[in-house]
Formats: structure tokens, C-alpha cells, sequence
């Protein structure tokens, strides 16, 4: 019964999450291989990390991360920590990184993490999108891959045919952050010095937000020239819900600390330096993480869906919910654990793909 009802349950969460999102491509090539660990620079925090341990093997794409790693938290095997790995270029996000972290959490194994924390390496956590990468030019963009090997081609397409095709490409980049929201488990985003352009796309898409004193973001698209079409523009307003000054920095592209972070609602705390923020952010997945899988699977897919739906809708769409919950086995384990006694929560199932 307790497995029916789970199966019952993720059906349901599928199916109402993805009436308020469009789904992203699903990867169908997905193996088992093992995710390179990276150092890290503060000794301190890579002493919370589990030092040098290799990463566990992990059910993710079919090829291996270049610009991530995937490990469980030494801690707890419950907790994923996924890493932005490319410090020596400021964490940048190229096409190859872009791919990867929609493949990294479209393919997460839930049966094994009930968690993730997210968190750059390096001095950064990301200074945004490269530019140098020759995929976001803006004379590339639009461009049909291969056109010198391509014979039927034989001049540059009309502007037409390049709108059409450089959509495609934003609406990939999108989807890719998008499949942070579309985690059935929590993400926590531990941001640590600079966070700018497509890093504030990139964690507007996180559950919870955290950051360390030296923190420093921007929406600084508007100072390229362009208008943010990877996810600020639509989420920050929901997020932070203060519209003057969202607009203010949306349309100046100026900086914000930390400090202005935590005033309007953006990040839940300032932490005074990178290794106390690991711990504040590994304590709350441990919070997490301690809870029912099944109640928490449920309350993130509430919020979102409530966030874009009245207040109506979200009472029918919860109350879908929970006649399936109803019937898990962790509604018992949560009272024993509330009564001082060892709740024990069965891992969920693995999210049943094509």
C-alpha cells in the first residue's frame, strides 16, 4: 500500500507541477558514471566537504560533467552538493557548464538525496555568462550549426530564419534553469562572493538562498545591452516581491551587497564568511533532510504551483495532494520523531523515466 501511494503521489506532483511549467527535454541516454571531485580553495571549507573523498557513483547524463561535481555531504548521504567548477574562470557559465546543470538536476536520483546544496568553487560563486564562449555571440546566435558542411545552404539565412533559430537557443538556456525549479527536492543556494547576470537567473531558481558578507550581485544583462531572458526577470519579482527596487536594479544593472540582499527578502541570512556559511547551509539541509521525503516533495510543489495560481486553485491542488500523502507510512515515523523517539523515512522511489 505505502508503495502505491507513492507511486500515486509522484504522479500527481508531476502532473500538477507541470500544468504551471513546461517541462524540459528529458535526457533519455542516462547511465551510471562516477562525477570528478574538485578541491577547493578555503581548507576550511573543503573540510566540511569530506577533504579529497571521490563522489559516489551517481545516475546522471551520459556523458561526464566537465564544469560540476556531484557528491554526497560527508555528513549525511542524504544531502547532494553540487558544485560550480570552474573557478579559474570566475565560475562563467559556457554552453558546455549550461547543459550540464540542466542535465544534473533533470536526472538527480531522489531515491538517494532528499537535498541538494548548490555552491560555486573558488572566489566566486558565478560571474555570470561567458561571453567569450563563441555559442553566445551575438553574431553566432542564430547561425545554423555546421552551415560550412552543409551544401544545401549556400548564403547567410534572412534575419527571419536567424530569429527563429536563435529562439530555440534561449529557450534551452531557460529550460536548463528551469529543471532547478522542476526538482522534486530542495535546492539551497550558498552564494559566496561575486553573483552576477546569469548566477542571479541560475539561484532565483533555488528554494532557499543563503550568502556570506562578501557577497555582490547584479541583474547586469541591461549593461550588455539586453533585457534578462534566462529566468530574473520573471522570478525575482515573485521572490523578493518589492517592485520598486527589483525594477530600480533590473533597469540600472548596479550592484547590490549582501546586506541589500537580506533587506529585501532575497537571501534568508548574511553569514560572515564562506566556511560559516557552508554550515549554516549544510544545517538547514540537514533540517531538510530530517524531515518526511514524501511532506517535503509536497510542500515544495505546492509553493510553486500556488505561486502561479489563486489562491483557489492551490487549495484544490494541495488538497489532490494530500488525499494520495495521506496514505504514506511517514505520518507515524513523524509523530514518533516528534515524540523524541527515532523517525525513520523510507527513501522514494527513483522518478520513472522513458
Amino acid at each position: 500500500p505505502t508503495s502505491h501511494a507513492l507511486k500515486e503521489l509522484f504522479f500527481l506532483q508531476h502532473l500538477q507541477l507541470h500544468q504551471s511549467i513546461t517541462p524540459a527535454s528529458a535526457n533519455k541516454s542516462i547511465g551510471s558514471i562516477k562525477c570528478k571531485h574538485s578541491s577547493n580553495r578555503n581548507t576550511g571549507t573543503s573540510a566540511l566537504l569530506g577533504g579529497n573523498i571521490m563522489s559516489n557513483t551517481a545516475k546522471i547524463g551520459s556523458s561526464r560533467y566537465q564544469y560540476l561535481t556531484l557528491q554526497p555531504s560527508p555528513s549525511n548521504p542524504n544531502i547532494a552538493i553540487i558544485t560550480l567548477s570552474r573557478p579559474r574562470k570566475r565560475n562563467a557559465i559556457n554552453a558546455q557548464m549550461w547543459r550540464e546543470i540542466g542535465s544534473v538536476f533533470r536526472n538527480l536520483d531522489v531515491s538517494l538525496y532528499r537535498v541538494v546544496l548548490l555552491r560555486g568553487a573558488g572566489a566566486n560563486f558565478s560571474s555570470g555568462i561567458d561571453l567569450s564562449d563563441p555559442k553566445f555571440s551575438v553574431v553566432t546566435m542564430g547561425a545554423i550549426d555546421g552551415d560550412e558542411e552543409n551544401d544545401s545552404i549556400k548564403e547567410t539565412p534572412d534575419f527571419a530564419r536567424r530569429v527563429l533559430s536563435s529562439k530555440q537557443m534561449i529557450l534551452d538556456m531557460q529550460s536548463a534553469f528551469t529543471a532547478i525549479e522542476l526538482c522534486p527536492i530542495p535546492v539551497i543556494a550558498a552564494i559566496h562572493g561575486p553573483c552576477i547576470g546569469g548566477g542571479i537567473d541560475l539561484v532565483c531558481a533555488t528554494d532557499v538562498r543563503l550568502c556570506s558578507h562578501d557577497a555582490i550581485f547584479s541583474v547586469r544583462e541591461v549593461k550588455l545591452g539586453l533585457a534578462a531572458d534566462v529566468g530574473t526577470l520573471q522570478r525575482l519579482p515573485k521572490v523578493v516581491g518589492h517592485s520598486s527596487r527589483v525594477r530600480e536594479l533590473c533597469l540600472t544593472g548596479e550592484d547590490f551587497d549582501a546586506m541589500e540582499a537580506h533587506r529585501i527578502g532575497f537571501v534568508s541570512r548574511v553569514l560572515s564568511n564562506e566556511r560559516t556559511l557552508m554550515e549554516d547551509a549544510l544545517r538547514v539541509c540537514d533540517v531538510i533532510a530530517s524531515n518526511s521525503p514524501v511532506a517535503v516533495v509536497g510542500t515544495k510543489s505546492a509553493l510553486i504551483y500556488a505561486r502561479d495560481h489563486s489562491v483557489a486553485e492551490g487549495l484544490e491542488q494541495i488538497a489532490s495532494h494530500n488525499a494520495a500523502a495521506l496514505a504514506t507510512d511517514d505520518i507515524v515515523a513523524s509523530f514518533v520523531a516528534s515524540k523524541g523517539g527515532k523517525g525513520e523515512f523510507a527513501p522514494l522511489l527513483p522518478l520513472s523515466r522513458l
